[in-house]
Parts: structure tokens; sequence; C-alpha cells
């Protein structure tokens, strides 16, 4: 598909543009500003959580272990 080219628009930077490197410095400013904002989680809340999750991993993997050996066991059962 053709796109129309307006002379107008360049992809290239003007030569009054500033070089890439301020533009480096201008992203790792911003994103300091970024984290600055964060709202991090207490020890607290972060143990809670953590133990949260690693509870219910091993719950879904014992689950999913569960249910593997039944249908490992029905399949013995149906295809001796």
């Amino acid at each position: 598909m053709d796109t129309p080219t307006d002379p107008s628009v360049s992809s290239e930077a003007p030569a009054g543009e500033p070089s890439p490197e301020p533009a480096k410095a201008g992203f790792v400013a911003d994103t300091m500003a970024e984290l600055r904002r964060v709202v991090w989680p207490s020890r607290q809340q972060l143990f809670s959580e953590s133990v949260a999750v690693i509870l219910m991993v091993t719950l879904s993997a014992f689950a999913i272990a569960a249910i593997d050996r039944f249908y490992s066991w029905a399949n013995t059962q149906v295809f001796r």
C-alpha cells in the first residue's frame, strides 16, 4: 500500500534539532521522576502478598498433579 508523501514532513531531524544524547538524558530524568511517584509496598504488605502468591502456586500445582494422576489412572483402566 502506497502512502502519500508530504514534502513539508521529513523523517530526518532538522539541522537545528539537538542530538539524541539530550533525549536520552531526558528519558532517564523522566524515568527517575516516575519512579519517585511510585507507592512502594511496606515490608509487611510485601511479605503477606508473597506468602499468598506462594500458597496459591503450591495449591495450583497440587491440583494439577491430582488431576493428572486421576486422568493417568483412568487411562490405564480404559486402555488395559
